[in-house]
């Protein structure tokens, strides 16, 4: 028996990083997954990696700005699996990475664009199915940038993830008491393309307690934990999953 038997998930960013290990993982443990994310070619590659394991799988190919692409993930998880359970609304960018006032406003609307706007979108999309299935989780990644630690240059993205903090609280209270729980994951450094060069990763590295950056499949499974049973009455909060970060700072 898996955690996730009888699920269904979307999860979004789902080609690599911690989207890929999480459609890797929730396959694993039961859900049936439709996988997001821009790129064709490398979201076929995930989307058949997981049909060769036995796992059942459908790929949409879209952008996460555009309420359509939220909209057809739905529709995906209802017509081809029955239904949905569980968004894992995990795809972003780093955008601008200057100082504030460097920033042109294309930029910062982009940013917020992709990573905030996008999570009201697949939030209004989601949260009728859930509520069709007596419930559902709704899980955001969200960053200890801007929560717990500001960082140089990286303004527009501390804005963007910290707005989804809000974003949680207010999915709690209005639908948390018709089943929906909403959560946030708070990623650490991790080992993904955003990550940056072997330099980039070495600094992040020492900003950890533990002296060391994720593994995006260690992401994952606090993922799992927000999606399954074991998290039943846990809404409205930020799980930390950053090998100590906040705690040292």
């Amino acid at each position: 028996m898996g955690l996730l038997d009888n699920k269904v998930a979307i999860i979004t960013g789902a080609s690599s990083g911690i989207g890929r290990a999480a459609a890797e993982v929730f396959a694993a443990e039961g859900a049936a997954v439709v996988l997001n994310a821009r790129g064709a070619a490398a979201l076929e590659t995930v989307v058949n990696q997981i049909c060769a394991r036995g796992g059942r799988v459908v790929g949409v190919v879209g952008d996460v700005a555009l309420a359509e692409t939220h909209e057809r993930l739905v529709a995906t998880a209802v017509g081809e699996f029955g239904g949905l359970d569980i968004g894992f609304n995990n795809a972003g960018t780093i955008g601008p990475y200057k100082p504030l006032a460097e920033v042109e406003p294309d930029a910062w609307n982009e940013t917020l664009a992709t990573n905030l706007t996008s999570a009201f979108l697949a939030s209004r999309a989601q949260i009728p199915a859930m509520l069709a299935r007596g419930g559902g989780s709704i899980i955001f990644t969200s960053s200890f940038v801007g929560t717990s630690v500001g960082l140089p240059g990286m303004a527009c993205y501390a804005a963007s993830k910290a707005g989804l903090m809000g974003l949680v609280k207010g999915i709690t209270a209005d639908y948390g008491s018709q089943g929906i729980r909403a959560n946030a994951l708070l990623p650490g450094g991790t080992d993904t393309a955003m990550a940056g060069d072997e330099a980039q990763k070495s600094w992040a590295a020492g900003l950890h307690a533990f002296k060391r950056i994720a593994r995006p499949d260690e992401i994952a499974r606090a993922a799992l934990f927000l999606a399954s049973p074991m998290s039943s009455f846990v809404a409205g909060s930020a799980l930390y999953a950053d090998g100590g970060n906040a705690a040292v700072k």
